[in-house]
């Protein structure tokens, strides 16, 4: 399903298992752009999901030890090809784009305790761990496309219930 705003395509296509293979890559290049101020670099979001439908878009989560010094590296973030967006949106966080228009890849980077690291990562194990929830994600992800009438507001707004609630669960079973 394809949603045309201001000449940005969002797709949700059918799980790619390359996409795997784009995160590590970029992996590689990300340590090597932060060095040791980077503690670990995951895969996040519906790619990291075997079997889950998705934007192509590789979701990249990264704790830092410091976000000055993440700060001090962004002219080597950049280098590789990231937009550097700062917070954009999320307190703590340091947020950075790939691919232009049609982005590649997105960035997201809090230092070691922010609540946000435990957030992805219990959403995304909750998704591998929980098939049959996966499934309603995926179907909802595909509605929410074909009804949001090319609007990325609305394309998010039909997703979002489905995320507080799972979200909030996630974090319960992470815990346990």
């Amino acid at each position: 399903m394809e949603i045309n705003l201001n000449n940005r395509v969002i797709e949700v296509v059918d799980y790619d298992p390359n996409w795997q293979n784009m995160f590590e890559t970029e992996k590689v290049a990300l340590a090597k752009a932060i060095g040791s101020n980077a503690i670990k670099i995951e895969h996040i979001g519906s790619t990291s999901v075997v079997g889950l439908s998705a934007k192509p878009v590789i979701d990249i989560l990264i704790e830092v030890k410091n976000l000055t010094d993440l700060d001090s590296a962004n002219k080597s973030i950049a280098a590789l090809g990231y937009i550097v967006k700062g917070e954009n949106g999320i307190s703590g966080r340091r947020y950075f784009q790939k691919g232009g228009n049609q982005r590649s890849h997105h960035v997201h980077a809090f230092q070691t305790s922010d609540i946000h690291l435990l957030r992805h990562i219990a959403f995304k194990e909750y998704l591998i761990t929980h098939p049959i929830i996966a499934a309603e994600y995926d179907k909802i992800k595909k509605e929410a496309a074909s009804e949001s009438e090319n609007n990325i507001n609305i394309y998010m707004a039909l997703k979002n219930g489905f995320i507080q609630k799972h979200e909030k669960l996630a974090l319960e079973w992470f815990g346990n």
